[in-house]
């Protein structure tokens, strides 16, 4: 039977690159990695808070961490860089008490910065808080599929495959529904391809939304 692997960690060192870059001690290695979750976690919920409306979300992409003995970076891949960017850039240093007071360290520093995604729609993960938002706003999921594809039909990506996992529409029995736009070559280590797995909570119970997003071989 077919063998599942997460596309990121299959593609490490050739096509994909890391999202955290640090030095730790075996000892110390799953506090670091804890800590990088928290900080993740930490971005997301202060972004989630930021949004009015669901129309104007745009999300982040993907979050870059680099840890030095003195000082944190994190880059925020984001398609929407002003939902973050409040008057005078208020929005940052608040972010930014935020993880201080949830690392609680004194001798590290903490900077932020924002990075822009010229394509917001060509990014799994940007498409995946879409799908999630208008599943919990009761839309049809096959109309919201429809959506999604004709989003990202817009970007410069060469394939897409968007698949939904649950109780679809409500009904009793949860079942598995997939589209796929072009060519989505998983097989190919070469082959560029971006993948997210993201939870939308509907009243009916939680919704598996994974998208597969094939930009290009080198």
């Amino acid at each position: 039977m077919g063998q599942k692997i997460n596309p990121l960690g299959f593609r490490v060192g050739v096509t994909q690159q890391h999202y955290s870059y640090w030095f730790a001690q075996p000892k110390n290695y799953s506090k670091f990695l804890e800590e990088d979750e928290k900080v993740r976690t930490c971005i997301e919920k202060y972004v989630q808070k930021q949004i009015k409306n669901s129309s104007n979300y745009g999300g982040i992409a993907h979050i870059e961490i680099e840890g030095k003995t003195d000082l944190l970076q994190v880059g925020i891949y984001t398609g929407f860089p002003d939902l973050l960017i409040e008057e005078n850039g208020l929005g940052i240093d608040k972010l930014r008490t935020n993880i201080e007071n949830l690392l609680k360290k004194k001798n590290q520093k903490i900077q932020i910065t924002l990075k822009n995604v010229l394509q917001p729609y060509g990014e799994p993960r940007i498409l995946a808080e879409h799908i999630a938002s208008q599943l919990e706003n009761r839309v049809a999921f096959r109309r919201t599929i429809k959506k999604a594809i004709e989003l990202a039909r817009k970007t410069d990506i060469k394939g897409i495959k968007i698949q939904i996992a649950g109780r679809l529409n409500g009904n009793e029995i949860a079942r598995v529904e997939w589209v796929r736009e072009g060519r989505v070559p998983l097989q190919t280590i070469r082959a560029h391809i971006n993948y997210c797995y993201y939870p939308a909570q509907t009243i009916y119970g939680v919704l598996g939304i994974k998208i597969w997003v094939f930009r290009d071989e080198e």
